[in-house]
């Protein structure tokens, strides 16, 4: 099963012309995972063709503006247009209380409910597939960087094996491919006769407004997937340290060290609206497999 990683908004600080504020949509299966909600992101989703009622997560790195200023607006465009189901949101200290302000002060309609969840370090949430982590970054104010880790998945299913054991096609194939054992004709037919070893699982880190620190290098270990903070270049390392934020290059350094396989480029300051390749450039130098995307633009892993 391949994840779909749609980028609604790259941009960082202020919206551009070009790009939106930080938000990330993580599709597996029939589920969302959304990581950070910048101003506009609704309308992002919108033109993503995401879907407004899966089942869905958000999970909030910290409460500067150009990250958590889309909430609002997500919940109740998603409530006028008819939203049921439950939404989760994750988020530092603080979460429950600016949602709760919010829906004392903007009075709407809400269709569906919400959990809210204070997160700390460590792991925050499991489900049977996969689990996610969050690791404080190195940002000024209490920010979370996030690693959703899948668990080992059943092995390739070898159809000629079953068929040799004369096992029908049908429901007793699927429990086999899913690694659960069955008896047939008074056998009993163990899940390893015809899948192979367990796969690894994908993992996706989510490492956006930090300098450059061992957590997050520790974080995205082996990483499928690194999305780092790279608001600026080499011309302003010094910048970057002051308000907290990497540079492309420094965002190369930690994907290298960390042995990822793909790095992305985020939260590109509009200082670089003219030519933000010169990012890019910089970080390829470092680690060829980085790229940079636009706005609504995905990739499948």
């Amino acid at each position: 099963m391949s994840i779909e990683i749609i980028f609604l908004g790259t941009g960082g600080s202020i919206p551009t012309k070009r790009r939106n504020l930080p938000s990330v949509v993580v599709k597996r299966k029939d589920e969302i995972l959304m990581f950070d909600c910048g101003e506009g992101t609704q309308k992002q989703m919108l033109l993503s063709k995401v879907g407004i009622n899966k089942k869905m997560k958000v999970l909030i790195s910290h409460l500067h503006g150009d990250h958590v200023l889309g909430l609002p607006g997500l919940i109740q465009t998603m409530s006028l247009l008819g939203r049921n189901k439950e939404l989760e949101i994750y988020g530092p200290l603080g979460i429950e209380d600016f949602l709760e302000s919010i829906s004392k002060t903007v009075q709407f309609n809400l269709n569906y409910s919400i959990k809210v969840n204070s997160i700390n370090e460590g792991k925050i949430l499991e489900t049977n597939e996969y689990e996610i982590f969050a690791k404080q970054a190195n940002h000024g104010i209490p920010c979370f960087a996030f690693a959703l880790i899948e668990k080992a998945k059943p092995g390739r299913f070898y159809p000629e094996k079953a068929r040799a054991l004369g096992i029908p096609e049908g429901p007793l194939w699927k429990k086999l491919q899913t690694g659960e054992d069955i008896v047939f004709k008074g056998t009993i037919i163990k899940s390893s006769q015809v899948v192979g070893p367990p796969r690894k699982g994908l993992k996706i880190v989510y490492a956006l407004d930090t300098r450059p620190c061992e957590a997050i290098l520790e974080l995205a270990k082996d990483a499928d997937v690194l999305m780092h903070d790279s608001t600026f270049g080499n011309d302003m390392v010094e910048k970057a340290n002051e308000y907290g934020h990497s540079t492309s290059s420094q965002a190369a350094n930690i994907a290298k060290a960390a042995n990822v396989k793909k790095l992305v480029l985020l939260h590109i300051s509009p200082i670089y609206n003219k030519n933000p390749y010169k990012l890019l450039k910089e970080a390829k130098k470092i680690f060829p497999s980085s790229i940079m995307p636009k706005d609504l633009e995905s990739i499948k892993i």
